[in-house]
């Protein structure tokens, strides 16, 4: 399988992915868009950044993808293909499969709007802007993204909020 883009899935990823993709809702018609291509279209997304509108055309209608982004975020489809995906690199590092630890970490990140609520000054970092505080396994796979907070923040205080979410 050759990909037109270097975000695009190779075979042996698309076989691993495959599985995870709900299948087609019963009834009505049959469902005639390319699961790879969608898949394909939203990684384009998130590598480059672009608008949803501006999707090149050799991937399915930008409305299509979107819609089957918002349906997977929405049924949690994106956080168990990541489960699944988490557990096979576990496995492959010798690891057990479920997690015994976990561990809280933060990120400071710069804001370019300044009218944005949520902003902060890190002393620590010396950043004005957002921290995002996730929760990865003991090989740094991330287990969640939930809070992102101004950046003065404490980082127990985030992770007080984050272990509240989970």
């Amino acid at each position: 399988m050759s990909t037109a883009y270097d975000s695009g899935l190779t075979a042996g990823q698309w076989e691993l992915l495959e599985p995870q993709i709900p299948a087609a809702k019963p009834g009505g018609r049959p469902r005639s868009t390319d699961m790879l291509s969608v898949l394909n279209a939203i990684f384009y997304l998130v590598v480059t950044g672009c608008q949803w509108r501006q999707l090149p055309h050799d991937f399915p209608c930008w409305s299509t993808v979107y819609s089957y982004f918002q349906t997977w975020r929405g049924d949690d489809t994106w956080r168990q293909i990541n489960i699944h995906l988490r557990m096979q690199v576990r496995v492959s590092e010798d690891r057990h499969p479920s997690l015994s630890a976990a561990i809280c970490d933060a990120q400071s990140v710069k804001v370019g709007n300044p009218r944005c609520h949520s902003i902060g000054f890190d002393g620590g970092k010396i950043v004005k802007g957002r921290k995002r505080h996730v929760l990865v396994d003991t090989l740094g796979l991330i287990l969640m993204v939930e809070v992102v907070t101004a950046a003065n923040i404490s980082d127990q205080r985030g992770t007080k909020i984050l272990f509240w979410k989970a």
